[in-house]
């Protein structure tokens, strides 16, 4: 009789899961993220309920506890469904963060996908780190000042940050992804996450690598922020990082736009009336008195400016092979550049393509 009732549990599911793949038009798509940020109902959120999944844990065990503890209704189904999709030996460890009477087809998934949350803010690539605070604010996770306050270097222990002051602004090391966050996590928690994601992305081996060009971390991520902010092109990313490599070699000064955008915005009105990255800058903000003014200012800015993606950090790891000494926007819609070697070239292209 047991094996007529799971047998007939199964057939259902698969009817449901079959509905699901119609409605969406294939599983995976179940399984993405939504591209869109979090956004708080306006209705008070249910007590969410801690389920830790240790290594090893199977989906019994799993389905047994969940449903013991109200998560979902029925540990069978759970089981069923997991059977169903091949996931019995890919639910991943963690603590989350469930509410209560949750589809059990919703929890698979989450476990499957280490997704402790339902709750997620995104970190845009290119950020300082006063917008990804604005980010935490909107969402209602947390204050804009607390974050700020607590992203400096001495309330993190990881080796790459032992080079830098206790009271340094944590600029440029936060890695763009998405986290989850849960609704007791203060700021320190989801810090502790970016850096982890920087730990994981920028590993040890690709840290040697650096050291060995004589590049230390601080000065990868300085020079990569500048790229990430300078380039739209992708392929054009190592050849940028070749440019600038040269120049800091050659005692050329860099002349980055991104590092006066930076400057500027220190002011609060300039913020307010252009935003934190002034689109058309003119000669008086080229002028501007700063250490991250790159047009005065020899060698790299005291800090990175933005968070660099992967690409840009590789891109410094390993530049290409190029002469170029200077390079100017196009104008065209990919945010392309051209490249020159020599002055006499350069200040052709710039009387091309800024006529």
């Amino acid at each position: 009789m047991r094996l007529l009732a799971f047998l007939a549990s199964a057939l259902v599911l698969g009817m449901v899961a079959a509905t699901v793949w119609t409605i969406t038009g294939s599983p995976g798509l179940v399984d993405e993220i939504p591209a869109t940020p979090f956004v708080t109902a306006p209705t008070p959120a249910p007590t969410p309920i801690i389920i830790s999944v240790d290594e090893g844990e199977g989906a019994q065990e799993i389905g047994d506890m969940l449903e013991d503890e109200g998560v979902i209704e029925s540990a069978i189904q759970f089981r069923v469904l997991v059977e169903l999709l091949g996931y019995d030996r890919l639910l991943q460890a963690g603590e989350y963060e469930l509410d209560p009477n949750t589809p059990a087809l919703a929890v698979v998934y989450r476990m499957r996908r280490g997704i402790v949350s339902s709750l997620f803010v995104t970190v845009i690539e290119g950020w300082r780190l006063e917008e990804i605070a604005d980010a935490l604010d909107d969402q209602g996770v947390m204050s804009r000042e607390d974050f700020l306050a607590a992203a400096v270097a001495g309330n993190f222990d990881f080796d790459f940050l032992r080079r830098l002051g206790p009271i340094t602004p944590l600029e440029g090391y936060l890695f763009p992804a998405t986290y989850f966050y849960r609704r007791d996590d203060t700021a320190e928690d989801v810090i502790q996450r970016m850096l982890e994601a920087l730990d994981e992305n920028f590993t040890p081996e690709l840290r040697s690598q650096a050291l060995d060009q004589g590049l230390t971390v601080h000065g990868v991520l300085t020079l990569a922020a500048i790229i990430e902010r300078e380039a739209q092109v992708p392929e054009e990313r190592p050849i940028m990082a070749q440019v600038f490599l040269t120049r800091l070699r050659r005692g050329i000064l860099l002349e980055a736009d991104p590092t006066v955008q930076y400057a500027l915005a220190a002011d609060p009105e300039s913020v307010e009336e252009f935003g934190y990255w002034k689109a058309e800058l003119t000669g008086q903000d080229l002028e501007v008195d700063s250490d991250y003014n790159t047009y005065r200012v020899g060698g790299l800015p005291p800090t990175p400016i933005a968070a660099p993606r992967l690409d840009s950090i590789m891109a410094v790891i390993e530049p290409a092979d190029t002469n170029f000494l200077f390079f100017v926007a196009t104008g065209d819609e990919d945010g392309s550049h051209v490249f020159a070697e020599t002055l006499a070239e350069h200040l052709e292209n710039v009387e091309e393509y800024l006529r």
